[in-house]
């Protein structure tokens, strides 16, 4: 593959991917349904293991 080749599908690849990641924005709802990663669990601190501390 030439470099100008490797260009011009670097270009394309990244052309299509942010105009589907703007097409997913536009369409997305205003408030996620999933809870953010930080919000997973039951909240309690652990109690056991070795990094506990207990």
């Amino acid at each position: 593959m030439s470099k100008r080749t490797f260009g011009v599908v670097t270009i394309v690849f990244w052309t299509v991917f942010g105009v589907l990641v703007a097409l997913d924005t536009v369409h997305s709802q205003t408030n996620p349904v999933e809870l953010p990663l930080i919000a997973y669990g039951s909240g309690q601190a652990a109690s056991g293991g070795h990094c506990s501390g207990r």
